[in-house]
């Protein structure tokens, strides 16, 4: 009940600030509330099909009922007239592929009726499905105990190539006749791997990803690769013969290696994988054969050190073996999802470029790199079809993703999913700025206006961070600005350096020295933004999630102008986080062991060894089983912060990983957000709503 009460209450102050300020928006629209989480509808992963005439994609939405998540597969006319949702089961089905003859659809989905992996750990991966453009059900193919987490089609349609977790040979399997019963105790677990943990895969042991070849007809796998590596990204050669993919290997302990590397193998078992680059930068990204089969493209990164950092270039490789030549170098900015051109004379990509996502074009040979989508906004998802026509992802500070055709530059929208709701909300006004650091860095953000806005008044301003560092906030809808923005708050959003967008030595300014010159510039966009006149420079928030949550607790224990601050799945006693989170391999390429390094880990821990300068209340959150920054890091500020009397809770989400998926936990999440911003910034406003 006082949870409703507070929520009566921030929904009653946000109707008074919204009643006082009348605005041409307002007319038949409401603000932005929490709930409408239940309304998005999150679109992804478009594939068009081989004859151009449709666009498959996923479609997930949040279900209140059952307190869960549900993903199907739609599809939409190449004109835009047509959609069919072909997938409607309570479980999750997700990447669509069609097969090259255009005959099938395949899918991945973890529907009931997959065997389990283990006697202590129960199969968690997805099987393929496929359906018949004939008509039909969906039939199942694949029923491989560790689930297949990524295939693609061979060209002639009678095969896949898929990626298949390798159960651990240590853990007994559950024999195939074994019949349900009392749980039994779960066997130890028992650990003996470097890299020994992952938030989406939990404790890991002996299990490795590695391809199977598998027959559509007979419905028959077979393993292609083996031993103690990790195979990713697979990709068919125009003629079927062989198959690329990215490996780390070497001698040892394969989790010690710098890198991985692009290999081919032939598509048979049997065939021992070659080896085609001898970097010791980072290989990956989409692999993709140019038509003629004589090139591959994939991504190359930065040097291991850097890989948090990275900037992935596109580089072309004889398939054959040979010099590899990079193709973006002078772009300087990061690229992702290339597809060569029908012809095979240029490759098409996405570029990540300072608040902005675009889609670009470089000659095969190489040359200068073509703009093909303009204006703000993000454009991602590129698929191809028979034309020089692709079906893309686009969206804008005011539209939530939907699925497009890219004609000769132009955007052309197939679907609305989140049309009609959207139409009923009042958004904000995100603008972009320029602020200077004091050490002269220039830094790039957005600014959100609410939506009921009114000159010659100053509103309570929030500072959100995002995460990553290498991220940015950019031009695309982004549903916690805009519910801050409808609650009445000017919402900041700062590319600080470790963003990216802007540069690989921008991004690597921050390598081995976190929570400095990030803070640097925070501290300098709030400066600039606090002398707007619309900005109260008296009540001030802060927050933000993973790299975002610890830059609040850096930037508070730095800096007192702020009076609420949120800090989700954060830390700041780096020291501890060291064999508890995922990033062993960032730590000691970057930091160094702490047992060689101590007063540089101490100097990256400063908020908790200076936990008594803050002075800001502080609401720090989790998920309770998160391996990419531990519960610990929250738990550690919440008790320093609680011994030294400073206003502050811990919320911990049950069951949860660092992405915090359960749509009631989401809702929660941001109605907290409201209620501690609303204590703190605007306790005046509150007390009136409620009289």
């Amino acid at each position: 009940m006082r949870r409703l009460a507070r929520h009566i209450s921030v929904l009653a102050a946000a109707l008074a600030v919204a009643a006082a300020q009348p605005h041409p928006q307002a007319q038949g629209k409401r603000p932005l509330a929490v709930d409408d989480i239940f309304n998005v509808r999150d679109v992804r992963d478009p594939q068009r099909s081989p004859d151009g005439k449709w666009v498959a994609y996923t479609v997930t939405r949040a279900i209140r009922d059952t307190d869960k998540n549900d993903t199907d597969v739609w599809m939409v006319s190449w004109d835009g007239r047509e959609h069919v949702q072909l997938t409607s089961s309570p479980d999750n089905e997700s990447r669509p592929r069609w097969s090259p003859d255009g005959k099938f659809l395949a899918f991945a989905s973890s529907r009931t009726g997959t065997a389990p992996q283990s006697a202590s750990t129960p199969n968690k991966g997805a099987q393929i499905w496929l359906l018949n453009r004939a008509g039909g059900e969906a039939v199942k193919l694949t029923d491989l105990k560790g689930g297949v987490s990524d295939y693609a089609w061979s060209p002639d349609s009678r095969r896949l190539v898929l990626v298949v977790s390798d159960p651990d040979p240590k853990v007994p399997e559950i024999p195939p006749d074994a019949k349900e019963g009392p749980q039994k105790t779960p066997k130890p677990i028992v650990l003996d791997r470097y890299y020994f943990k992952s938030d989406g895969s939990g404790y890991l042991r002996g299990e490795r990803s590695h391809l199977y070849l598998f027959d559509v007809a007979a419905k028959k796998a077979e393993a292609l690769t083996k031993g103690a590596f990790d195979e990713t990204s697979p990709a068919w050669s125009p003629d079927g013969s062989q198959i690329a993919f990215i490996r780390r290997h070497g001698e040892g302990d394969v989790d010690k290696q710098p890198n991985p590397d692009l290999f081919a193998i032939d598509a048979r078992v049997g065939a021992e994988p070659r080896r085609l680059t001898t970097t010791t930068a980072d290989e990956g990204g989409r692999i993709t054969w140019s038509p003629d089969g004589r090139s591959i493209a994939y991504h190359l990164g930065d040097e291991p050190k850097y890989f948090a950092y990275d900037q992935p270039r596109l580089v072309v490789i004889p398939a054959a073996g040979g010099q590899p030549r990079t193709l973006t170098d002078a772009l300087d900015r990061p690229v992702g999802g290339a597809l060569w051109s029908n012809d095979g004379k240029s490759l098409l990509f996405t570029v990540v470029d300072d608040r902005s996502q675009y889609v670009g074009r470089v000659a095969a040979t190489g040359g200068r790199v073509e703009r093909l989508t303009e204006g703000p906004g993000v454009v991602t998802g590129l698929s191809s079809g028979p034309d020089q026509a692709f079906a893309v992802l686009s969206s804008s500070d005011t539209t939530l993703p939907e699925v497009h055709a890219l004609e000769n530059g132009r955007l052309r929208k197939l679907t609305t999913h989140n049309d009609e709701w959207l139409k009923e909300r009042m958004l904000g006004t995100t603008e972009e700025f320029t602020s200077t650091s004091s050490d002269k860095t220039e830094v790039h953000g957005l600014i959100v206006k609410p939506p009921t806005y009114t000159s010659g008044r100053r509103y309570p301003t929030l500072l959100r961070i995002h995460g990553g560092p290498n991220g940015q906030d950019e031009h695309s809808f982004n549903f916690e600005r805009e519910l801050f923005a409808a609650n009445g708050y000017v919402v900041v959003a700062v590319n600080y350096r470790g963003s990216n967008g802007r540069g690989s030595q921008y991004q690597k300014a921050i390598f081995a020295d976190w929570g400095n010159k990030e803070v640097v510039d925070l501290l300098g966009a709030m400066d600039h933004v606090e002398k707007l006149g619309f900005v109260d420079p008296d009540r001030l928030g802060i927050g933000g999630w993973s790299y975002g949550g610890i830059l609040t607790n850096y930037t508070v224990a730095s800096d007192k102008r702020f009076k609420a601050a949120t800090s989700g799945a954060g830390s700041s006693n780096q020291i501890s986080m060291y064999g508890t989170d995922q990033y062993i391999q960032q730590y000691e390429a970057e930091l160094g062991p702490p047992w060689k390094t101590p007063d540089l880990w101490v100097k990256v821990s400063y908020p908790f060894f200076h936990a008594d300068r803050i002075k800001t209340p502080t609401l720090f959150l989790c998920g309770e089983k998160d391996f990419n920054v531990p519960l610990a890091g929250s738990e550690q500020m919440y008790q320093a912060l609680r011994s030294l009397g400073v206003q502050t809770e811990l919320v911990i989400y049950p069951d949860q990983r660092h992405g915090i998926t359960t749509p009631s936990y989401r809702t929660d999440r941001l109605q907290r957000y409201l209620d501690w911003y609303e204590k703190y910034l605007r306790p005046t406003e509150t007390s009136e709503a409620r009289r």
